[in-house]
């Protein structure tokens, strides 16, 4: 259903492609729900934690144990990308993704509860590397090169309408039905978000030997530095931001802090799906450096701005901010990203590296807040994150992609 409404929505503006607009409409499709399902869960995590007891340093460090485990998973999900396709890759890791949230309510168990726990962790991190993987290789692969900022467009809206929509149901039915509930729908929806890539072939060619020796490094490495600054930007704004509004603004101590988080998150769904197409048509009109400098430094500026926020309003408003800022850097990285892997001639090699890249960013962003908590209280630990984050985001817009110098 969802893929039909996809064709029916976006089919006739994709006239001009070489390949049918199949392969890009079951990518829409998956994506939308394997973002929902993840969404559903991922911004509450850090705050089902709290309630479980666990203290700030704790979840700083089970962070930083996570990206690690990421890490080291990336090659052999680059592996099995190579090996299987990136179709068959995807739906691996929405099994693995559906099993490791059926161990997630296990967390709160006295005698099993870290266990399991640790055992979600490495399960998620594994089945979140190769998704990654996977999605990157196959969306690279099947885009149109002359309107690939279009289509960016078209997948940001179709992401933004699941991550917005998912705070908001997720928050509700866990408000109602607790949090655990929401675990178990997060599992099901990984489940069917593997079903419209298995309509056609794999984009790619299968049992793939990867090969690093003369690797293009002096044509990526600035790349795979900015894209550490992707990764710090992604655990400011989800991790610390979530734990900052369930102690500052909303507090933690009932389950009514899933639903108000949710609503807050999800108003500002109608604002990016119009931006999106915006930016995409920017970006296809060789403005996507000047917008990814620009979306870069407005991003910075919304994290020094978090500092300040206290009231539900001003989460709404640094929220749309947010999702300004994000989304002007990130699809015309996206787009810069996608060129490289195509005239790189090493598209999972490179795909796995940025992959690596963004963990790094993320293991030294929880490393920092770490940090931050064995010297100063919670709060200003927080707020302190924030200013850092901002300054170390900067990074994003140094990549010099050869897309942008034409």
């Amino acid at each position: 259903m969802i893929q039909a409404l996809i064709h029916r929505l976006f089919a006739r503006r994709h006239f001009w492609r070489h390949a049918t607009f199949g392969e890009v409409a079951e990518l829409y499709a998956s994506r939308m729900m394997r973002i929902f399902a993840l969404r559903i869960v991922t911004v509450f995590t850090s705050i089902y934690l709290l309630q479980l007891g666990f203290p700030l340093l704790f979840i700083a460090l089970f962070w930083l144990g996570f990206y690690v485990m990421r890490i080291v998973f990336s090659w052999p999900s680059a592996l099995m990308v190579a090996r299987l396709g990136p179709k068959h890759a995807t739906l691996i890791s929405n099994v693995v993704s559906a099993a490791a949230m059926a161990l997630l309510p296990l967390s709160a168990h006295p005698r099993i509860g870290l266990l399991a726990l640790i055992a979600w962790a490495a399960l998620h991190a594994y089945s979140g590397v190769m998704n990654d993987i996977a999605y990157l290789v196959d969306f690279s692969k099947v885009k149109h090169a002359a309107h690939a900022g279009k289509e960016l467009g078209f997948m940001n809206i179709i992401e933004k309408v699941a991550t917005g929509l998912s705070p908001f149901l997720g928050g509700a039915i866990a408000f109602l039905l607790g949090p655990q509930a929401i675990m178990v729908l997060s599992a099901v929806l990984f489940l069917l978000s593997a079903m419209p890539l298995l309509a056609t072939a794999e984009p790619t060619e299968t049992h793939i030997k990867l090969r690093f020796r003369g690797f293009p490094w002096r044509t990526t490495w600035r790349s795979l530095v900015a894209q550490g600054g992707v990764g710090i930007d992604i655990f400011t704004t989800t991790t610390v931001w979530s734990i900052f509004l369930a102690l500052v603004v909303f507090g933690f101590s009932s389950n009514r802090v899933y639903a108000e988080i949710g609503l807050v998150t999800s108003i500002t769904l109608f604002v990016t799906i119009i931006i999106s197409y915006s930016f995409g048509r920017l970006i296809d009109g060789q403005k996507g450096g000047t917008l990814l400098r620009v979306g870069t430094l407005l991003n910075s500026l919304v994290h020094v701005l978090r500092v300040f926020v206290r009231t539900p309003l001003e989460v709404v408003a640094t929220n749309i901010a947010n999702e300004f800022s994000t989304a002007g850097y990130n699809m015309p990285f996206l787009r810069g990203m996608f060129d490289t892997a195509d005239y790189s001639g090493r598209r999972i090699e490179y795909m796995f590296f940025m992959e690596v890249a963004m963990n790094i960013g993320g293991l030294v962003a929880s490393s920092i807040l770490a940090i931050l908590l064995l010297w100063i209280s919670p709060v200003e630990s927080l707020q302190a994150f924030f200013v850092v984050g901002a300054i170390l985001t900067l990074l994003i817009a140094t990549p010099r992609f050869a897309l942008y110098k034409k």
